[in-house]
């Protein structure tokens, strides 16, 4: 028997399909396997598989087997439609002024285009309810489980505005001070819930981590963004993260999370790195590696983009707050 959707998901759909591009940069001696190294979603035969049936062209030229590329060919996959997984496709609005647009996103909904997901987007969902009028559109992104204040904007120049805020957060060293100026960085805090193993901390201490994110090699994508095995290595990224622990229970720790750098993943890997990873998180493991089995955007942690506080081009501040889900109080 089939579970009924909870009140304003989108069911499960098949969207239109979609032509991804690429352009050759050297000469390859084959098109599946140049296909299979750019999108390591598909091994070459799998590939092999998709010239057979007609979905690639090349250089606008619809290939029906095999062959050697050269630089500069084109070649295009024209997918066809996929199905789409069910989706909640309703949110509460917690700021909009005509021009930004804060919205607290329902964890589940990816924020754009990516995954396996087309139509079953914050974006698509944007776009057809604002149709004829001026977009929202997304500044920065959530990951798709995660849940909480995400922040629109319709004028062009201030989602660049914003953009750039956003920029100089990532960007300033992590051991920066907190700047006093309005146009600093944006102060971001999450609340998770942890596995229940040991934490050095009672209610109310914090713990600040620092560990590195790099790029790891992972079995399913090639490389994933993990913590970083040599500090030092060339291309690890350093990032900060405050944890305070609000509140012990029997399945796991209530925590909050402020940072001040936005790598990828950067809640789940720093978590992980110090012995709790989030509590159902299926790809980091405690020291913030990842599981060979896992992928990014698979689901069952509870991590929630609580407060923020966001710069403002007038030069103020607005301070924005998405309730916590249930189980995060």
């Amino acid at each position: 028997m089939i579970e009924p959707l909870p009140p304003g998901w989108l069911p499960a759909q098949l969207n239109g399909g979609w032509t991804y591009s690429d352009r050759v940069g050297q000469p390859q001696a084959l098109i599946s396997a140049f296909l299979a190294e750019r999108h390591r979603h598909s091994a070459a035969p799998l590939w092999r598989q998709r010239l057979q049936q007609g979905e690639i062209l090349l250089n606008g030229r619809r290939l029906d087997a095999d062959g050697p590329l050269q630089a500069g060919d084109r070649l295009q996959w024209q997918r066809p439609p996929w199905l789409e997984e069910a989706v909640p496709a309703c949110w509460r609005v917690i700021h909009d002024d005509g021009d930004l647009h804060v919205i607290d996103k329902p964890s589940g909904l990816p924020v754009l285009p990516a995954g396996g997901f087309l139509e079953h987007t914050l974006l698509h969902l944007l776009e057809r309810s604002c149709e004829g009028q001026l977009l929202p559109r997304p500044v920065h992104r959530l990951g798709r489980h995660t849940s909480g204040l995400l922040v629109c904007a319709r004028r062009p120049q201030t989602r660049a505005w914003l953009s750039a805020r956003l920029r100089e957060s990532t960007a300033a060293r992590p051991t920066d001070p907190e700047p006093a100026s309005p146009a600093g960085v944006c102060r971001k805090v999450y609340r998770a819930l942890t596995v229940p193993a040991p934490l050095p901390l009672d209610p109310g201490d914090t713990l600040v981590i620092t560990t590195p994110i790099g790029r790891c090699p992972h079995a399913g994508l090639g490389q994933i963004w993990a913590a970083a095995a040599k500090p030092e290595s060339s291309g690890a990224l350093a990032a900060w993260s405050e944890l305070r622990l609000l509140e012990r229970r029997p399945r796991g720790h209530l925590v909050e999370v402020a940072i001040r750098t936005g790598r990828p993943h950067q809640i789940r890997i720093h978590l992980a790195s110090v012995g709790v990873p989030l509590l159902g998180d299926p790809l980091y493991r405690a020291g913030g590696t990842a599981r060979a089995e896992a992928l990014p955007g698979d689901g069952g942690y509870r991590l929630h983009a609580h407060r923020l506080r966001l710069p403002l081009p007038d030069g103020g501040w607005l301070d924005l707050e998405a309730p916590a889900p249930p189980e995060l109080r």
